[in-house]
């Protein structure tokens, strides 16, 4: 099997053992989950159901953000507390998922269940020189990572840029360096706290990741990382260099993720507010058509939404249910595992099918493997 890798920038043989790590960067829970939410983790059940195809077990660890700048600020427009916000939010999205039939991940922790770990963490890079604290914040430090820049391949003016839309605050004047990261901050007097050497605050958001993949994996190196591509800066490119200043290990051996969903001639995006949530279109077109839909489009392709991919989806389900009482004579989940196989091709695997349902052959074991449930809207 063959996986795009980020880190490479290239198509790489996907070498795994008996069991298979997966560490995707899950939501912050402050709004419901739109199509470009459902985009990512749909790419990587699918995968999760190829490796458990070839005999792998796969564990799914999905964290939950739920200690963040825009949680908070988010509460604080709505007068309500940071966690009964996060509550509803992740109810409705473990719905949307399960409509989906997503599967549910190994773990879905939170990063709140993991601040001893962070302080943990933390505390290994002040004492290695690593970070530095100035007024009760803690700073990475990225000139002492090696492996800085090896996830996004950005110059320093992309970072600056992405840096400074993405949160990252680069004039700081507190910072040492333009580019290094919060990894522990005081708390506003409205703000959860905990207690560390450095005074009462809340952790940095890379720092969370790392901490959690490293705990619900129980290794210092999951054996895929993966996410939406606005991640792979300044997110993963922290993450990964915070664990390789940690233990000298990456913090994974592939790097996947997934392009973004655009949607009235701009990104997909909580911020902008051009959202198509995924609960609308499960009502509106029926779960196992929305999954079809997505798998129409290649995950590393950047793709505009529209409402005809649902109809077509809608068609192309009519047809696959036409031919569930022909003769399946296993041809068509040869191509469809060939196709995942090359990148996870399911573009290329739902062309095929159309024409093997067209002449008349079922395509039911394909649907089974792409998680589609053919008798359910």
């Amino acid at each position: 099997m063959k996986i795009f890798d980020t880190r490479q920038s290239q198509l790489t043989d996907l070498i795994v053992g008996d069991i298979v790590n997966i560490y995707t960067c899950g939501i912050t829970p402050y709004d419901s989950a739109h199509v470009g939410h459902a985009a990512v983790y749909l790419t990587f059940d699918v995968l999760k159901r190829r490796l458990n195809d070839l005999g792998h077990e796969v564990r799914i660890i999905r964290n939950i953000t739920d200690v963040d700048d825009d949680i908070l600020r988010k509460a604080r427009e709505l007068k309500v507390n940071y966690l009964d916000l996060a509550a509803g939010e992740i109810f409705k999205f473990e719905r949307a998922m399960e409509d989906l039939n997503i599967s549910k991940p190994f773990s879905s922790p939170r990063a709140t269940s993991a601040i001893a770990n962070i302080l943990n963490l933390i505390d290994q890079l002040v004492q290695t020189n690593k970070a530095y604290d100035v007024d009760g914040y803690v700073y990475f430090d990225v000139t002492q990572s090696e492996g800085y820049n090896e996830i996004s391949h950005y110059d320093l003016r992309e970072m600056l840029n992405l840096a400074a839309q993405r949160g990252g605050n680069p004039d700081d004047p507190k910072k040492r360096n333009a580019l290094d990261v919060v990894l522990w901050q005081p708390s506003l007097q409205d703000e959860p706290y905990w207690d560390s050497r450095y005074g009462p605050g809340r952790p940095g958001w890379h720092i969370e990741c790392v901490a959690l993949a490293m705990r619900e994996s129980g290794s210092t190196t999951v054996d895929i990382h993966g996410g939406g591509s606005d991640l792979i800066f300044p997110h993963h490119e922290c993450e990964n260099a915070e664990a390789l200043a940690i233990n000298s290990k990456p913090l994974a051996n592939y790097w996947m993720h997934v392009a973004m969903v655009r949607y009235q001639g701009e990104k997909m995006s909580k911020s902008l507010g051009n959202l198509v949530f995924i609960e609308d279109l499960i009502k509106a077109y029926g779960a196992s058509v929305v999954r079809l839909g997505l798998l129409s489009k290649h995950y590393r392709d950047s793709y505009e939404y529209t409402d005809e991919m649902m109809d077509r989806a809608k068609e192309r389900l009519s047809l696959y249910r036409s031919s569930l009482n022909s003769q399946d004579n296993g041809e068509p989940l040869t191509e469809l595992r060939n196709a995942l196989d090359k990148d996870l091709d399911t573009p290329t695997a739902l062309m095929a099918l159309d024409d093997y349902a067209a002449s008349g052959l079922s395509v039911k074991s394909c649907l089974d493997l792409l998680g589609v449930k053919i008798n359910i809207e």
